[in-house]
């Protein structure tokens, strides 16, 4: 099953688009023909980045939403029909991290980060899959993360949310068997996006977590991303390294692995 092909009344809705994994995946799908339409909070960084593919011959529109407020997700299906375009693509990218053990968390923070992170994936998904489903096309990738696959302690409500978001896409796939419809989950590993920072590491913490061999640049996230949508598969995983970290942390005895990631973690050892 391959990604529609792209028209001129149909785009592929990205979130998270005004910097890292986000702005590659809308680069990368721009470069196939597609028409991209850019949804973060930034405004000035979004018409950035859509200057940037428009530069190159694309077409992108300027969505600006705050993906964490409830009334905001609910006008964005109006907003982009208004465009005069289906949405044919739905990419769930935004998403962020709290850093802290839960003892100390403060709870505003953890349900924005779950708002985001988990319930904006379930929104906007029940809002744009009916389309594709109607028009027996579409393709839905998902952005989670290796944390779906293991504990995070230091990172307890991140690694949950992303397990919830492979589970979710993995079981809406077998929902979309037979309409014309895909859905896809990408995790991946550690990458330069300015992810730590937001989350809350000391400088150079992050960035030393983990071995640099599991390191993977935003534009190898997409390519594998896009790549793994337009051929149908469930998920995928950018770089052999964290293919066999994510293979081996589903196998370990689950207290062995815990009490080691509490020892490595920064915000636990």
């Amino acid at each position: 099953m391959s990604l529609p092909a792209p028209g001129p009344d149909r785009a592929c809705l990205v979130t998270g688009a005004s910097s890292g994994i986000g702005v590659e995946i809308a680069r990368n799908l721009a470069s196939r023909g597609h028409q991209v339409v850019l949804v973060a909070r930034s405004e000035d960084r979004l018409e950035a980045v859509a200057d940037g593919i428009r530069s190159e011959g694309g077409t992108a529109y300027v969505v600006p939403a705050d993906l964490g407020d409830r009334t905001a997700r609910a006008e964005l299906l109006d907003r982009v029909t208004a465009l005069g375009v289906d949405v044919d693509v739905l990419v769930n990218n935004a998403g962020f991290s709290t850093l802290g053990r839960v003892a100390e968390a403060d709870p505003v923070d953890e349900m924005a980060m779950v708002e985001v992170d988990v319930v904006a994936v379930l929104d906007l998904c029940t809002r744009f899959v009916p389309g594709m489903v109607a028009r027996g096309r579409g393709g839905v990738l998902n952005v989670a993360s290796t944390a779906a696959f293991q504990p995070l302690p230091g990172q307890a409500g991140y690694g949950a949310g992303k397990a919830f978001v492979l589970s979710y896409s993995q079981s809406l796939a077998g929902e979309l068997k037979g309409t014309g419809v895909t859905a896809t989950c990408l995790c991946p590993g550690p990458v330069a996006t300015g992810f730590g920072e937001r989350a809350g590491f000391a400088e150079g913490d992050f960035d030393s977590a983990l071995p640099k061999v599991m390191w993977v640049s935003p534009e190898e996230v997409a390519a594998c991303g896009v790549e793994a949508l337009d051929k149908g598969r469930l998920s995928a995983i950018p770089g052999l390294a964290n293919r066999v970290g994510a293979r081996m942390s589903q196998v370990a005895p689950r207290r062995v692995l815990v009490e080691l990631l509490t020892r490595v973690h920064p915000a636990t050892r």
